[in-house]
């Protein structure tokens, strides 16, 4: 599989026959150069939305429009991109898996919040599974330590996280390295949430150094790596 980093919380996974785009924030981002829109997008298969903060949604039906690509997510947010976007979306809940191509997501619960100014009520925080050519990725949105998370590991198994790690609007690189060394046995660790604003972590130092023997990959925007 290929992953790449969008900035922020953004990624694109490309794994089995799928072009994943997580949380793309393209418009606006201060770590995406917007000149390389349509390189970050082209032939995405699905578009998978966490919640409805702007910083993970405000540019899903922009790209839906521009790829194709149906936007993925709980089922109250998709319904409006669904109505008021005018675009295809495959709304699910959690602990529902929809099979996208030879790709199995899964929404899982997080713990923070979700709304925007100009949404209705558009459900709730979530993360997600993303198994697919043997393996498994834990995207945890926008999360603090939960104790469900020994649950997912039980289910799921995950090998790769990918940890909101920033502080101030989720959990900190000490409470993600908790969560990882506590509930999980990831062999690669990918952080995000951070960088992106002074308020936020800077580097990821903390989490290397509390994850011994577990690969923390800090990874370059728009820089693809092979896992």
């Amino acid at each position: 599989m290929k992953i790449a980093w969008l900035g922020h919380s953004g990624f694109r996974i490309e794994i089995a026959d799928q072009v994943l785009l997580v949380d793309p924030w393209l418009r606006g981002n201060p770590m995406f150069d917007e000149a390389r829109f349509d390189e970050a997008v082209v032939g995405a298969t699905h578009i998978l939305i966490s919640h409805g903060h702007g910083d993970h949604s405000a540019n899903a039906v922009e790209i839906s429009k521009a790829t194709g690509a149906p936007i993925v997510g709980i089922y109250d947010l998709m319904e409006h991109f669904r109505v008021a976007g005018g675009v295809p979306t495959i709304g699910f809940n959690k602990g529902g898996t929809v099979a996208l191509g030879e790709t199995a997501v899964t929404m899982v619960s997080a713990t923070h919040s979700s709304s925007g100014p100009d949404l209705p009520y558009s459900g709730t925080e979530a993360g997600f599974m993303i198994a697919g050519e043997g393996r498994t990725i834990y995207f945890s949105g926008d999360t603090d330590v939960m104790a469900d998370m020994a649950i997912f590991q039980d289910l799921h198994r995950p090998e790769i996280g990918i940890l909101c790690c920033g502080g101030h609007f989720t959990m900190d690189q000490r409470r993600a390295a908790y969560a990882a060394r506590t509930f999980f046995d990831f062999k690669t660790v990918i952080p995000c949430h951070y960088k992106t604003f002074p308020l936020l972590a800077q580097d990821a130092e903390v989490l290397k150094a509390e994850l011994p023997g577990v690969q923390v990959l800090e990874p370059e925007v728009m820089v693809p790596f092979e896992l």
